[in-house]
């Protein structure tokens, strides 16, 4: 297993086999992980279906969630994502190379989801199809075939918190403990500009940093590396030798926090899964707003 959650486009080129074929590694597959805000009227299913990776299938983010939950993107439970998994042809012993074509970078927060679900051998596309696509590389229309296949998850609890998980940080006061860091832009952390999902209120978890999520990257759209991609943080304010939860507006942007910290090497990092969604909705959770406090 290697050891960085990133795989570069030249590494997944040599592995792939002609367009519309079996890949070269029979136990690898390409997961078209896109998607979309509402108001960017796009459609990933259907742009999926006309370009994509050579022997990648789609991973549905809306449709692979919790649909009892009231909150968009909640973890599916591990019964059906293993029923999931195992239609898409996944197994305990496939190698998954996640990729989007997403202004969100999406691929993060299935790359996580296996990660929850116990799955080890799953990594980020660098660079997405945006960098595949500028680079020439393959593209195809044609439907991959897959064969159901097994898949045993095991729920990892430690990279996932609740709002009970939060409340009860903030009640330590932060006494060495998690940090809070906030991918969404500053002004909706500082309740200056108002929240896409109506009903949500404008403001952050009390005592929580922010680092937008999209001033993590490169202009080829590969995400920072080494001290250029640590000085992001520090300069956030967050403590690099202490755990942190990771938080957003629906529990997307949040796990590409996630995937910077993971290769830096730093793996003890949470998602708050039902991140601003949850939080903003409710009115009895104390929120600030204005500028995080003075480091």
């Amino acid at each position: 297993m290697m050891a960085s959650p990133l795989v570069s486009t030249e590494w997944l080129a040599s592995r792939l086999g002609d367009p519309g074929t079996q890949t070269v590694d029979a136990t690898l597959l390409p997961v078209d992980a896109s998607w979309h805000m509402p108001d960017s009227k796009r459609d990933a299913a259907e742009e999926f279906a006309k370009a994509h990776i050579p022997g990648a299938v789609f991973f549905d983010i809306d449709e692979n969630s919790h649909k009892a939950s009231q909150l968009p993107h909640t973890l599916q439970r591990l019964d059906k994502f293993q029923a999931i998994a195992g239609k898409l042809g996944i197994s305990n012993d496939t190698t998954l190379v996640i990729y989007d074509d997403s202004d969100v970078r999406s691929a993060a927060r299935v790359w996580w989801n296996f990660r929850v679900m116990g799955h080890k051998k799953v990594y980020v596309l660098d660079g997405g199809l945006a960098k595949w696509r500028a680079e020439g590389r393959a593209l195809t229309d044609a439907e991959t075939r897959v064969q159901p296949a097994t898949f045993n998850a095991t729920f990892d609890p430690e990279i996932m918190r609740s709002a009970d998980d939060i409340l009860m940080v903030l009640q330590a006061k932060g006494k060495a403990g998690e940090q809070i860091l906030d991918a969404r832009s500053t002004a909706r952390f500082e309740g200056t500009a108002p929240e896409p999902r109506q009903g949500l209120r404008s403001g952050h978890i009390p005592g929580a940093r922010n680092l937008p999520f999209n001033t993590l990257f490169d202009d080829d759209n590969t995400l920072l590396t080494g001290d250029a991609l640590r000085a992001k943080f520090t300069e956030a304010g967050v403590d690099l030798n202490r755990p942190i939860i990771a938080t957003c507006g629906s529990g997307v942007t949040a796990c590409v926090l996630k995937l910077a910290l993971a290769s830096l090497g730093k793996h003890d990092v949470a998602i708050y899964d039902g991140s601003w969604s949850e939080w903003g909705g409710d009115i009895s959770l104390p929120i600030e707003t204005g500028p995080a406090e003075a480091v």
